[in-house]
């Protein structure tokens, strides 16, 4: 049962968010100036933050639809199939992962990194973070262009951060890997045989 060892559970998923969670109050208690909350909630009135990270994910779902009819056939986009389907997507588990990715990467990232670092400094970072789960550890075009994707997420969702707050990031994360992870889910499932 090989390919059941290389799943990737929920419980797992929730640790790694926790852990992110952690490193980013370490950091922000460390070498953030005070006062820390302040400094995390900054940007635009909390409804708008949460509207228009909403309407971010949304944008994306629509333009998922739309590119899922070009690029589903396509072996880059099978090859990321493949390696989000080692994540335990049954059920709810697709929003789970999603907030618990969009809250601790966010958090951590471009709530305690970015301050200190930079978007680019803290988006090389962000790829390197998901190196694992998109297996991005041979040089190839496409390890390259999924590279230059998720790099590019990453300054969007800092620039998002800095403009309009570090909610609307993480909502705008997190609806963008649930669509993601829902897609997933739709092109790896087996067919049930249905009853005769």
């Amino acid at each position: 049962m090989k390919g059941e060892a290389e799943k990737i559970s929920l419980r797992h998923q929730l640790i790694t968010c926790a852990v992110l969670c952690a490193l980013a109050i370490a950091v922000i208690l460390l070498f953030h100036p005070r006062p820390h909350v302040s400094a995390i909630l900054h940007g635009q009135p909390v409804i708008y933050q949460i509207l228009i990270g909403m309407a971010f994910g949304a944008a994306y779902w629509g333009i998922s639809l739309l590119g899922s009819r070009f690029i589903a056939p396509r072996s880059a986009a099978k090859h990321i199939a493949e390696s989000y389907s080692r994540l335990d997507l049954r059920g709810w588990n697709p929003l789970w992962i999603a907030a618990a990715a969009g809250l601790g990467e966010e958090l951590f990232f471009r709530g305690a990194l970015q301050p200190l670092l930079g978007i680019w400094a803290t988006s090389v970072l962000f790829v390197l973070l998901h190196i694992r789960a998109y297996r991005l550890n041979t040089l190839n075009k496409r390890v390259l262009l999924q590279s230059v994707s998720i790099f590019a997420m990453g300054v969007a969702f800092g620039y998002i951060a800095i403009y309009i707050g570090l909610l609307a990031a993480m909502l705008a994360h997190a609806g963008m890997d649930a669509v993601g992870l829902y897609a997933i889910r739709r092109m790896t499932r087996v067919p049930t045989p249905t009853a005769a």
